[in-house]
């Protein structure tokens, strides 16, 4: 099996090191992804890990039980060109074995009849694929951990795509749509520029992600202008009204959503998903109550959650003969790690309400330090400078100033 960025040699020495009795225990107790008739070359990607197909692979074993999100990019038969990437999530369970096959005129992956599943999943469990098999790289199982921590059986089932796949290739209605900033435009034009040279035709039945409407601003009528304008500079009664009507006031649901939507972004290659990643986090960063008083432990948890997707999501600069790829970056260009971006302002805005409080919560406080630390080495930003609050006026995110004419 091959593997781009030696991902199987990796998972194959990690396998080695491993505790014999883990190894044991993994073996018989891991999940198994048997993917028959992958074409040759088509780059393959689980969770964090990214394979170039070779041609005796058959799948992956040894996967530790639990969500996980498969995704891949085909070669055109001419095998200069790559079809767009499709993705789809997995909830897996002690000793499972998921069986795909390669449907070729279609150039996916799709599902066998039962009767099938059955004979293949047999097969499986008396070994006979095991060497067309690679392992699980567990070297790389902490970062998938730390990217997924909130993903649970119930966030995925809310939110996939009826027939669970998600590929940019069926958003065109967000590929037509005007994009708000230049980064977005930038974004549009890597996904479609660099990641695939031909888009499917629109299927009419199918949609994309039952992702939850963030609306992006407070509407209220019957008090002032400045009432709303305040409403709008702290959006905590919004959260606080999308979590009673969305989550059922279940704070974990909307984490398991910010998750869900950043990996089908980052490594699903999805467009809506990075909307829909942009509007969660800019309501988060936008709260200035919530995480002082009554959503402190969310919060918290927001942080922490949104400093792992920064720390393995975004990377500078893509050398593709640097050995450490590992795959599951989109290499954003300048645009990510200029100060223009929407993250810019409602970051620096954020950690400044947390770190200047009188009184604070000592976690929130110690996860504002390491996502402001993080933040200044990783976008080079300086989150220090106040005279920098730069507001871009395109974005439908950026704050919402009342007129007291009464008009709005």
């Amino acid at each position: 099996m091959g593997s781009s960025g030696g991902g199987a040699a990796a998972a194959a020495a990690a396998a080695a090191r491993m505790d014999p009795e883990a190894a044991t225990e993994l073996a018989r107790k891991g999940v198994t992804l048997l993917l028959l008739e992958v074409p040759q070359h088509t780059v393959l990607g689980l969770d964090t890990q990214v394979f170039s197909v070779g041609p005796r692979f058959k799948g992956i074993k040894m996967v530790p039980p639990g969500p996980h999100f498969v995704y891949y990019c085909s070669p055109s038969r001419h095998g200069s060109e790559f079809a767009p990437t499709v993705g789809f999530f997995l909830t897996t369970h002690p000793s499972e074995v998921v069986v795909r096959k390669w449907h070729a005129q279609e150039e996916r992956l799709v599902k066998l009849s039962e009767e099938e599943e059955i004979r293949y999943s047999e097969a499986v469990k008396h070994f006979e694929f095991d060497d067309q098999l690679g392992p699980y790289n567990l070297d790389s199982f902490g970062d998938w951990k730390q990217l997924s921590s909130y993903l649970s059986q119930s966030v995925i089932e809310r939110l996939e795509p009826i027939g669970g796949e998600i590929t940019i290739a069926l958003e065109t209605s967000w590929m037509d749509r005007a994009p708000q900033t230049d980064m977005e435009r930038r974004l549009m034009e890597q996904l479609r520029e660099d990641k695939f040279a031909k888009i499917s035709p629109a299927q009419p039945e199918r949609r994309g992600c039952y992702y939850t409407t963030i609306p992006a601003s407070v509407k209220h009528k019957n008090i002032s202008a400045n009432e709303l304008t305040l409403l709008n500079l702290d959006r905590t009664s919004l959260l606080e009204s999308v979590l009673a009507k969305s989550y059922q006031d279940q704070e974990d649901l909307l984490l398991g959503e910010l998750q869900f939507s950043f990996i089908a972004f980052m490594m699903g290659q999805s467009l809506e998903a990075f909307m829909q990643w942009k509007a969660l986090v800019s309501l988060l960063l936008s709260c200035s109550e919530a995480p002082l008083h009554a959503r402190t432990q969310m919060f918290v948890k927001f942080i922490r959650v949104i400093y792992y997707q920064f720390k393995h999501g975004f990377q500078r600069t893509h050398d593709s003969r640097s050995s450490e790829d590992k795959g599951n970056s989109l290499f954003l260009d300048e645009a990510w790690f200029s100060r223009d971006i929407f993250l810019y302002r409602l970051s620096k805005d954020f950690l400044t309400v947390i770190l200047e409080a009188p009184v604070v919560d000592g976690d929130l406080l110690s996860w504002a330090r390491k996502l402001k630390t993080l933040l200044e080495t990783t976008f080079g930003w300086d989150l220090e400078n106040s005279a920098a609050n730069l507001i871009d006026e395109d974005d439908e995110f950026a704050p919402v100033v009342v007129e007291m004419d009464g008009s709005s």
